[in-house]
C-alpha cells in the first residue's frame, strides 16, 4: 500500500559551499517541515532552512555511528508516515558513497515516496576550487572513484591492478586512514611512486586546506599535516594542473614544487 500524505526527498547538499546547492536542493530545504541531516552538512546550508523545521542530526564519523543507519532508515520512514516533508540532507551527492541508495530501498519497501535530487560531489567541487580537471587530453582518459574505507573497518578488497592505471584518475573519497594501504598496493602493483596526488581538506570551505605531493610521498605528507575533517585524494598526472592552472596557494605551490621536481 502507498503512503501518500508524506514524502522524503534525498537531497545532496554538495561538497560544503552553500553557493554549489542545486536551485532545487535549495527550495526543498526552504520548505521542508523536518531535515534529517548528516555530519558534513554545514551550518550554512542548515541555516536555510525555516525557522519552524525541525532539524534531526544522525552524522556519522569513523569507527563512531550514534545513529546506526538501521535506525535512520526506520526514522525517515516514521516521520514521512505522519504527513511530514522529509529533507533527507547528505553532504555531495546521496547516490555516490552516500548510502542513499539503502535508504531509498527502505522507503520502496515501506511504499513511502521519495525523490532523488542530486548534489555536486566532493569529486567534482574540489577538483573545480582547485582548478584541477579530472580527465584531461594526453593525461587523463578516464576517472574512477573508490572509497578510502571498508564497512566494519574490514581491510580494502580492490582491483588492485586494474586501478593501476596511469591514464586513469583516481578520486579516493574518506582515505586518510588508509592511504598508507592505497599507495603501497598501487606502486606495489605498477603505479610510479612520482605519481602526483593530490590532498584536499574541507573543499571549497573556507577552511579548506590542500597538499601536492607524489604517491609515495603523501602518506607522510598526510600524517604531519594535522588535517581535521574530510580528505579527499586525487592521483593522477592531471593533480600537477592544480599548480599550473593558479588553483594552489602561494605555500602549497611552494612545496609541491620541490616535491615533485
Amino acid at each position: 500500500m502507498k503512503h501518500q500524505d508524506g514524502c522524503v526527498y534525498l537531497v545532496g547538499a554538495g561538497p560544503g559551499d552553500p553557493d554549489l546547492l542545486t536551485v532545487k536542493a535549495l527550495k526543498l530545504i526552504q520548505s521542508a517541515d523536518v531535515i534529517v541531516y548528516d555530519r558534513l552538512v554545514s551550518a550554512e546550508i542548515l541555516d536555510l532552512a525555516p525557522a519552524g523545521a525541525t532539524r534531526i542530526s544522525v552524522g556519522k564519523q569513523p569507527q563512531h555511528h550514534p545513529v546506526p543507519q538501521d535506525e535512520i532508515n526506520e526514522l525517515i520512514v516514521k516521520i514521512a508516515r505522519n504527513g511530514r516533508k522529509v529533507v533527507r540532507l547528505k553532504g555531495g551527492d546521496p547516490f555516490i558513497f552516500g548510502r542513499g541508495s539503502e535508504e531509498a530501498i527502505e522507503l520502496t519497501d515501506h511504499g513511502v515516496r521519495f525523490e532523488v535530487v542530486p548534489g555536486i560531489t566532493a569529486a567534482q567541487g574540489c577538483a573545480a576550487a582547485l582548478r584541477t580537471p579530472l580527465t584531461h587530453r594526453g593525461l587523463a582518459g578516464g576517472v574512477r572513484y573508490l572509497t578510502g574505507h571498508c564497512r566494519q573497518d574490514r581491510e580494502l578488497d580492490f582491483d588492485w591492478q586494474g586501478l593501476a592505471d596511469p591514464d586513469t584518475t583516481l578520486v579516493v573519497y574518506m582515505g586518510r586512514a588508509n592511504i598508507p594501504e592505497i599507495s603501497e598496493k598501487l606502486i606495489a602493483h605498477g603505479l610510479c611512486g612520482n605519481t602526483p596526488v593530490l590532498a584536499v581538506n574541507n573543499g571549497t570551505t573556507p577552511q579548506a586546506r590542500q597538499i601536492l605531493s607524489t604517491l609515495k610521498g603523501m602518506p607522510e605528507q598526510v600524517d604531519t599535516a594535522g588535517f581535521e575533517g574530510p580528505v579527499l585524494f586525487i592521483i593522477g598526472k592531471v593533480a600537477n594542473l592544480s599548480a599550473k592552472l593558479g588553483g594552489l596557494n602561494a605555500e602549497t605551490s611552494e612545496i609541491a614544487s620541490a616535491i615533485l621536481a
